[in-house]
């Protein structure tokens, strides 16, 4: 009867050890509420979801990374980056400070698609430093940081140092409009968001890069007896990052109608802490679309309901740290005790 109830307890303990994370956000979800009832509305919902989208692209693209026991720290500029970029040439032709005046009026898609290029050659630089320089993730990506932003600040002062706005209503409704489904209206975001995560999700589970991303993430050593190009996987995994950086870059600046330089600062903690949180491990090899969409949209209800109740943003840097740190211990706990 004692060893049952030793048993029991134990279960319990490592259950509660286990979810730590999701009882403590839940805690903090109804801690909200609680501060203001209103918070439980649909426009709401429709809000959070809305700015969970571009946040859903960036965290996808960094969750490859963390599956192969990597990191990017680089994220955030690769968005301020391509918000400025697409934002300098996707003005308005009547908008009086439009920095390119003598260029006619650009198709939205070429642009994004330059964005998408830019942010993709540094994406790869970073894998390309990982794999063949054999540089930790975390140092190549901090480096990268500090380049990308560069280079962004750099554009940003030679075309004028002051907010990009004035955005070809074509541009801005592509990320802001919505479409119509009965009696309701999907915005565009979402519609994004959940086409790229079911293309992620098909390349993780239905191609051999996914399934070579979770053997070189598990045990790269392995993976190179069974024939695993290391090298090769770490620079497409890093491709398809950068892609999607891009991508979610444009939306962002489209999304809200402006872009300066520090545009998509923080975006790569929140892409990280969110992704940690839905069960990517940062010891590689773990990881499911599933729980990274379950991620998101639990940090995306965080971000917003803590600004509802008018939280102190130095308040929300402490409590999105603290739900950080408790993920990666979980985490590391789940990986000593496995091993």
């Amino acid at each position: 009867m004692d060893k049952v109830k030793a048993w029991d307890k134990k279960r319990t303990l490592d259950f509660l050890l286990n979810n730590a994370i999701y009882i403590v956000l839940l805690l903090l979800v109804g801690v909200i509420i609680f501060m203001d009832s209103s918070f439980l509305s649909v426009q709401n919902f429709t809000f959070i979801i809305t700015q969970a989208s571009t946040r859903m692209i960036l965290a996808l693209g960094v969750a490859g990374l963390l599956v192969l026991a990597g990191t990017d720290l680089s994220v955030g500029r690769m968005v301020g980056l391509a918000a400025v970029v697409s934002a300098s040439l996707l003005q308005e032709p009547e908008y009086a400070r439009r920095i390119f005046p003598d260029m006619p009026q650009l198709a939205i898609i070429l642009p994004i698609l330059f964005c998408i290029l830019l942010t993709t050659i540094f994406s790869t630089l970073n894998g390309l430093i990982i794999a063949k320089l054999n540089v930790t993730p975390f140092i190549a990506t901090l480096g990268m940081q500090l380049v990308v932003y560069g280079v962004a600040s750099i554009y940003y002062d030679a075309v004028g140092a002051s907010p990009i706005a004035g955005l070809d209503p074509k541009f801005t409704k592509f990320a802001q409009g919505t479409l119509p489904l009965g009696p309701i209206s999907i915005p565009n975001l979402v519609i994004y968001a959940a086409i790229t995560t079911l293309i992620v999700w098909f390349i993780w589970n239905k191609t051999k890069l996914g399934k070579n991303m979770f053997a070189v993430g598990g045990n790269p050593e392995a993976a190179a007896v069974s024939g695993v190009s290391i090298t090769k996987t770490i620079i497409l995994v890093s491709v398809m990052a950068g892609i999607l950086y891009g991508f979610a870059g444009c939306l962002e600046v489209a999304r809200t109608g402006s872009a300066t330089n520090n545009l998509g600062n923080g975006y790569d903690l929140d892409a990280i802490a969110a992704v940690v949180v839905g069960g990517v491990s940062f010891s590689g090899g773990v990881g499911s679309i599933g729980g990274i969409v379950t991620g998101v949209f639990i940090f995306q209800v965080i971000n917003y309901g803590l600004a509802y109740v008018n939280v102190s943003p130095y308040i929300q840097y402490i409590i999105k740290g603290l739900i950080i740190i408790i993920a990666v211990a979980i985490d590391t706990r789940k990986y000593i005790k496995k091993k």
